[in-house]
């Protein structure tokens, strides 16, 4: 357990908790360390099979903490000279890492999720919302525009005109309008337990057939038709004829006996 992210393994699922309640979950540089030392931890680990991401306290992540950040002037001075790296930051690093795990990230989101807290749920695979949940695209109203990988995973969810006016508005949505845009998967009245309910039948199946699952479709999804059938004849090579592939299909074969546990995961990026 860290002073601002916890990490949580209970039969399976992993639970990461944003543990600044009394600040909103603002996001400092010691909170962007510690999720990058989580994300690490677990693709190391053969034993889960689904996370869950949540924070304490009335939100989710209200976003960066301008205070913290430029508090530590090295390191901010550090962040700065980042942008002119040609490969991903610890910052863009901070929502696209979530994508490199071979397994389902939900997100449970209550209160406000602005900008690096938004792009930060962006990240999970699925978006659990409270009712009373606000998203927005915070950076304008400072600035600035969303760099914490934010652009390039909204472009799985909306289209350019819808996505231009809230990241050049820096508009409030409430729950409801975010699930008719599509950044939400779903509303529900207490999203944690929901979106633990969701993981866990998500990570339910084979942990080989989960992972190529999640990696082909993040690959394939915007790719041209042919690169596409290729991604699927590779995806499919990883899974078939391994050990968890012929326990899935002794599950389904095999209904009147004890079904066999799936054995740790073999299929990695």
């Amino acid at each position: 357990m860290s002073e601002r992210v916890h990490l949580e393994v209970s039969a399976g699922t992993a639970r990461v908790t944003l543990a600044r309640g009394e600040r909103h979950n603002g996001v400092d540089l010691a909170m962007i360390r510690e999720i990058g030392a989580v994300q690490r931890a677990l693709a190391r680990r053969r034993d889960v099979r689904a996370a869950v991401l949540c924070g304490e306290g009335p939100s989710f992540c209200a976003g960066l903490d301008f205070k913290g950040v430029l508090g530590d002037r090295r390191g901010a001075a550090l962040g700065v000279l980042s942008l002119w790296l040609p490969w991903r930051n610890r910052f863009q690093q901070w929502s696209l890492g979530w994508r490199a795990l071979p397994f389902p990230v939900v997100a449970a989101v209550h209160g406000s999720c602005f900008g690096a807290g938004l792009q930060l749920a962006l990240g999970a695979d699925l978006r659990v919302l409270a009712p009373q949940a606000r998203l927005s695209f915070m950076e304008a109203r400072w600035g600035l525009v969303p760099d914490m990988g934010g652009i390039a995973l909204v472009r799985e969810l909306l289209p350019i005109d819808r996505a231009k006016a809230l990241v050049m508005s820096g508009r409030i949505v409430e729950a409801g309008e975010a699930l008719r845009l599509g950044l939400a998967t779903e509303v529900a009245d207490d999203p944690l337990p929901r979106a633990l309910e969701l993981a866990r039948e998500l990570g339910a199946g084979s942990p080989d057939a989960v992972a190529a699952g999640k990696f082909l479709l993040q690959e394939a999804w915007r790719a041209p038709l042919s690169a596409a059938l290729a991604m699927e004849r590779r995806r499919q090579r990883m899974p078939i004829g391994r050990a968890n592939q012929r326990i899935a299909m002794r599950r389904n074969l095999d209904r009147d006996g004890t079904p066999p546990a799936f054995g740790e995961r073999r299929v990695d990026r």
